[in-house]
């Protein structure tokens, strides 16, 4: 845990402001400007980038993996700017709620993976190098989204506690286990086999 120098009123601050910035759903509206349809009508009827690679369109799926995982980043960025740590942790842990649960579209979000590797990148860009580079190898083995993206969530921790000085580890915990939460239908097949490989519909 990060000392805790900012007043209560600055941290309900940038716990809401966190939150909306996570809850920007930029799948949707990549997907609704690119002219692909409403997302809720195609594959999993997730906002994610995993979702809109199933459009066929490689290009709005980069795009709305470099939003969601900046909008994670910038909470985190202008908290620690304007407050501190403790309002920085704050802030990743409130706008992967957003991504997850936003008002917009009442409270039915994606899993939060871009987020949260915007989310690692930002707080310590060594653990985030470090999951980004987990999460990528195991998809290029296994060709299966969900199963790097529980991987590098796992593998989160660890890294922490290899890389830094401890500060963020109950955030990692919280964090790796909102992912694992997400995730609970894709743990399902993936162990029925049935869960889709990499840019399958």
């Amino acid at each position: 845990m990060p000392l805790l120098d900012s007043t209560t009123t600055q941290l309900i601050l940038w716990a809401a402001i966190g939150y909306l910035m996570g809850s920007v759903p930029f799948g949707m509206i990549v997907a609704k400007i690119m002219g692909l349809g409403n997302l809720r009508n195609i594959g999993s009827g997730n906002i994610g980038a995993t979702n809109v690679l199933r459009t066929g369109n490689k290009g709005a799926a980069a795009l709305t993996l470099v939003f969601d995982a900046a909008k994670g980043a910038a909470a985190v960025l202008l908290a620690r700017a304007l407050a501190g740590e403790d309002a920085a942790q704050i802030a990743a842990l409130t706008a992967f709620l957003g991504h997850c649960f936003p008002v917009w579209l009442g409270f039915k979000g994606g899993k939060g993976v871009a987020t949260f590797l915007g989310l690692w990148l930002a707080l310590d860009w060594r653990v985030g190098v470090a999951c980004c580079l987990s999460w990528l190898v195991a998809a290029a083995i296994w060709r299966i989204s969900s199963l790097g993206a529980l991987v590098a969530a796992a593998m989160s921790t660890i890294w922490v506690l290899l890389l830094t000085d401890g500060s963020t580890f109950f955030l990692g915990i919280a964090l790796t286990l909102l992912v694992y939460w997400r995730h609970s239908a894709n743990l399902a097949r993936i162990r029925a086999g049935t869960e889709p490989k990499i840019g399958q519909s």
